[in-house]
């Protein structure tokens, strides 16, 4: 019988020698999280998806909520040469898995909200390909999952985080995400009805859902001025409307000269201190 040497295949294989504890719960779900209006070459990145008919990962779009360091030698090249064994090394952007978090708290907001106000919600059959960790990757991580072996549950609930947005299990789904086949819904915050991303989404081949949504005013996050910042906070006042701040109103000032990494921080505002909950 032919050994599979793919790299999706030596990666998933290698954290499998690190991984420890139970099998996966099978009903607990992968969750992408994204900003459907982040800008992407010409267009959105919802837009880019819809006509991949595939999500991409950062190594493709060279976008993201996170530290952007996706590039041969940086520093999230580095650490998936680290954790994956070196599967990924000599391939291209599009064969790197995409990341996301497990949403093993079942929170209609998604599994890590720091990274997007929308997010697919994958298939069950995807666990079988996702790898995970606890804590994010950029903290060089020696605790590992897999749907057969996982223990990282536990592990997060030992943990008290200062900022809940911090408080997630990392996803890492291997292979091509096929929106047709291997997602169960896009779930999109209600402040983007009746806009274009609207009809980008139900043109995708997958339901899409809409959860509670994030509001919040600044008077409320200028509470908090040490959270990211009092330089956020005044940005923050200068992009809402009517004193107001949703993930459709940050998205619009994306296309002015702010500073993308000052409006990542403006959404951390949103997501932590905007929600229903």
């Amino acid at each position: 019988m032919a050994v599979d040497s793919s790299p999706v295949s030596t990666a998933i294989a290698h954290v499998s020698g690190l991984a420890q504890g139970v099998p996966l719960d099978r009903t607990l779900r992968v969750t992408l999280h994204f900003h459907p209006d982040l800008p992407f070459t010409d267009s959105s990145t919802l837009e880019a998806i819809a006509d991949r008919g595939a999500y991409l990962s950062q190594f493709e779009t060279q976008t993201g909520n996170g530290g952007l360091t996706a590039y041969p030698g940086g520093v999230r090249w580095k650490w998936e040469s680290r954790m994956f064994g070196g599967a990924y090394d000599e391939h291209e952007s599009a064969e790197r898995p995409k990341y996301g978090s497990l949403n093993y708290r079942a929170d209609p907001y998604g599994g890590s909200p720091r990274f997007g106000s929308s997010y697919f919600l994958l298939a069950e059959h995807t666990l079988d390909r996702t790898t995970f960790c606890f804590p994010d990757s950029v903290f060089e991580p020696d605790l590992f999952g897999t749907a057969e072996a996982m223990n990282l549950m536990e592990a997060a609930a030992a943990v008290d985080f200062d900022d809940p947005l911090d408080d997630y299990i990392e996803a890492h789904v291997h292979g091509t995400i096929d929106i047709a086949s291997d997602v169960e819904a896009l779930v999109l915050d209600p402040s983007y009805r009746d806009t274009p991303f609207a009809e980008i989404a139900r043109s995708l081949a997958c339901p899409v859902l809409w959860h509670d949504g994030y509001t919040v005013a600044v008077e409320k996050i200028a509470h908090y001025p040490d959270y990211r910042g009092p330089h956020i906070v005044d940005l923050a006042r200068g992009i809402a409307h009517d004193g107001v701040l949703t993930p459709s109103i940050l998205g619009r000032a994306r296309g002015a000269s702010f500073d993308p990494q000052d409006l990542k921080k403006v959404w951390h505002y949103i997501a932590r201190f905007g929600t229903r909950a």
